[in-house]
């Protein structure tokens, strides 16, 4: 097990590296940033004069050490735009994306999971079949088209949640903001959330169908059922426990893309999150914060990967006895 998770490790190690090679030697050709910085009225001795203070004059190979060791120590230097630390920035927009994507998440796994075991236990039901029908639609209609459309019915004309915006906040701890303690602040989330999370619940449900109607025509299932077990018994106790194996890597997958990909439902819903941050720093260019996100993302994506690996080993038995008799 320490093995393992020792080699997972250094692969993690790795990939962080080539992320932050590549997204280092995008965002130094995207464009100029001085330009973004200074007005008209600059001259070509002050642009040059704040160049060699950013220290883009330097070589790529003496601006990409200096990056990668101040990004080990969390520094990842001051927005050209807001000239502000870029840490400070990404952790008072942290809290925002993070919960609209832990409950996106949480609603897509719920309600993918129970749909998904509903489905395949009643797939020649009508409702089963009209469900299916419905999760085409929420598969095949792009996200922001899905926020629009939920802030017609809800926000305009049924007027019963807000269009835009976090709501009332309030302070936990020196740097976390949340809106799960207010009342406008949870009907605030409510719209993104489902629309963040639609698609997400679409593919776990029919994932979770398909694994469940393929672990049912299995014989130690047809074996559960000949020694008398209830349905029960034999649908939660034994199928949907198998069925679960893959789900967990698929759902770990899908929360690190619902926190890379919420920069739409951020824009569509006015979010104050990482995603809207993000929007606006390519718009101006803001290397250090472009390329701060990306070593965030990557660092999620890492970390959530790691963590489903951990749980695949400890849900699978089969990888425990693979090992063991490998080692033996």
């Amino acid at each position: 097990m320490l093995a393992f998770i020792i080699r997972r490790i250094l692969q993690s190690a790795l990939v962080m590296l080539v992320v932050a090679a590549v997204s280092f030697s995008l965002f130094r050709y995207v464009g100029d940033p001085i330009s973004s910085m200074v007005g008209q009225e600059a001259t070509m001795a002050d642009r040059e004069a704040l160049r060699e203070a950013l220290g883009l004059n330097d070589p790529f190979l003496v601006q990409f050490a200096r990056f990668i060791g101040n990004a080990v120590q969390g520094n990842f230097g001051i927005s050209y735009r807001l000239q502000q630390p870029v840490m400070e920035l990404i952790l008072s927009r942290l809290p925002a994306t993070l919960e609209l994507a832990l409950i996106s998440g949480f609603f897509a796994f719920v309600f993918g999971v129970a749909l998904g075991v509903y489905t395949a236990l009643n797939r020649r039901g009508w409702l089963s079949s009209g469900i299916m029908t419905v999760s085409l639609i929420g598969v095949s209609l792009p996200t922001f088209l899905i926020g629009v459309l939920l802030i017609w019915i809800f926000a305009v004309e049924l007027q019963w949640l807000p269009s835009f915006g976090r709501g009332e906040v309030v302070w936990l701890g020196d740097w976390w903001r949340t809106g799960l303690l207010t009342e406008s602040g949870r009907r605030s989330i409510i719209l993104p959330a489902i629309t963040l999370g639609l698609y997400q619940m679409t593919l776990i449900m029919r994932l979770v169908r398909a694994e469940m109607l393929e672990v049912l025509r299995t014989d130690y299932i047809k074996f559960a059922r000949a020694r008398g077990l209830s349905n029960r018994a034999v649908h939660f106790g034994h199928a949907l426990k198998n069925t679960l194996v893959p789900v967990i890597t698929i759902t770990g997958l899908q929360l690190g893309s619902i926190i890379a990909f919420a920069i739409i439902t951020e824009t569509v819903f006015q979010w104050p999150g990482v995603g809207a941050l993000f929007i606006r720093s390519v718009q101006f260019v803001d290397v250090p914060v472009m390329a701060a996100y990306l070593m965030l993302i990557a660092l999620i994506f890492v970390v959530i990967n790691l963590i489903v690996d951990l749980l695949y080993y400890v849900v699978d038995p089969r990888l425990r006895v693979d090992r063991a008799s490998a080692r033996h």
